[in-house]
């Protein structure tokens, strides 16, 4: 199996990236599967919403690395997982899951998934995406105030309280782990076909 950890800041363009790779694949994503740092946050529900909406969800400590390495490791070894699903609006699972069958190749995306040295032995390969910070927080704030409920000063003050100074002391810094950066303010086609035909020649050797 080959495992592909993809990182960046909020709001960098991970997800257009895999996307963009699932598209160019000759299977049509077909033998990928991909796994979001999201779903992964520890559960809160033993806290009250004030105590969850307090949390610092920007630190490595907010996600649950232990199962994310756990589920990530079983997939390599053929088994299935049951992924939870985790809610933004009350910042806690919700007690679903979403069965994950394995395939041959896995992408781990998110902010967090290259400072975690332990997951990091898992991946083949390490990608960054790169964007500039006024560019990023221009999506965070259309992605939260549009899809998660959150209000602009909530997105603001979360901004420059956690999410700006956890990037310059975490997220920035793990670039320097990454095989490849992806410059997202501009068209990178070369990155993405690089990555797909690793990608489709990685499912040829697997059939």
């Amino acid at each position: 199996m080959l495992v592909i950890g993809i990182a960046g800041g909020t709001g960098s363009g991970k997800t257009t990236v895999v996307n963009k790779i699932l598209k160019n694949l000759n299977a049509e994503g077909e033998g990928v599967n991909v796994l979001s740092q999201d779903n992964y946050y520890h559960d809160n529900q033993n806290l009250s919403m004030a105590e969850r909406e307090a949390l610092n969800y920007d630190h490595p400590k907010s996600i649950d690395f232990e199962l994310l390495r756990e589920h990530v490791k079983a997939l390599k070894d053929g088994q299935s997982i049951e992924q939870p699903v985790y809610s933004f609006v009350t910042h806690s699972r919700t007690g679903g899951f979403v069965k994950v069958e394995p395939k041959n190749v896995l992408i781990v995306e998110g902010i967090l998934v290259l400072t975690d040295k332990e997951l990091l032995k898992e991946f083949d390969v390490k990608l960054y995406v790169h964007a500039d910070s006024d560019e990023r927080l221009i999506r965070r704030i259309k992605r939260d105030t549009q899809e998660r409920g959150r209000d602009l000063e909530e997105v603001l003050y979360r901004y420059q309280n956690t999410l700006k100074p956890m990037h310059q002391e975490f997220i920035e810094p793990s670039k320097n782990v990454a095989d490849i950066i992806i410059p997202n303010m501009k068209q990178n086609p070369v990155a993405i076909d690089f990555l797909t035909t690793v990608i489709n020649n990685s499912l040829k050797k697997s059939h």
